[in-house]
């Protein structure tokens, strides 16, 4: 795909995926596991180590966003065009890579536990991850098969 029609196709795809992982976070996660994802707070805690400075929630919250339209959806790409997987199983380990980064890399940066201790809030990230990229790599294979 022409590099003209892949940037819309995949920030299109990211905003499907991060209004997917935002709904989820809010509204399903807390039925399923009892907890909301408030993944801000962790963007907000890496800029203080990182840049020494107290991010406001919003900020943190904004970041976060545009972290998963631009950079999860061009990762499921790169994993589609690196494996040669189908676009939603690309999805499905970018998740998996991501949600590994999030919670057992990042999250002992800023003083947790690894993986949280695997409790409901690690479970419902896991959920989220996964089912944030594999939705990129759908809206990523419907675009691509609109624009054909």
């Amino acid at each position: 795909m022409p590099l003209k029609q892949t940037v819309p196709t995949l920030l299109l795809a990211g905003l499907a995926g991060e209004i997917a992982f935002e709904l989820y976070a809010w509204l399903v996660s807390p039925l399923l596991f009892g907890v909301a994802l408030a993944p801000a707070n962790l963007v907000v805690a890496l800029g203080k180590i990182a840049l020494g400075i107290t991010l406001p929630y919003w900020l943190g919250f904004a970041l976060h966003i545009a972290l998963g339209i631009v950079g999860f959806s061009v990762f499921v790409w790169l994993v589609h065009r690196l494996t040669r997987l189908g676009l939603v199983l690309s999805g499905a380990l970018s998740g998996l890579v991501l949600w590994f980064v999030a919670q057992g890399l990042l999250a002992p940066v800023v003083g947790r536990s690894f993986m949280m201790d695997f409790g409901a809030y690690t479970q419902s990230s896991f959920v989220g991850h996964v089912g944030m990229a594999m939705v990129i790599g759908y809206a990523i294979a419907l675009l691509q098969r609109r624009a054909a």
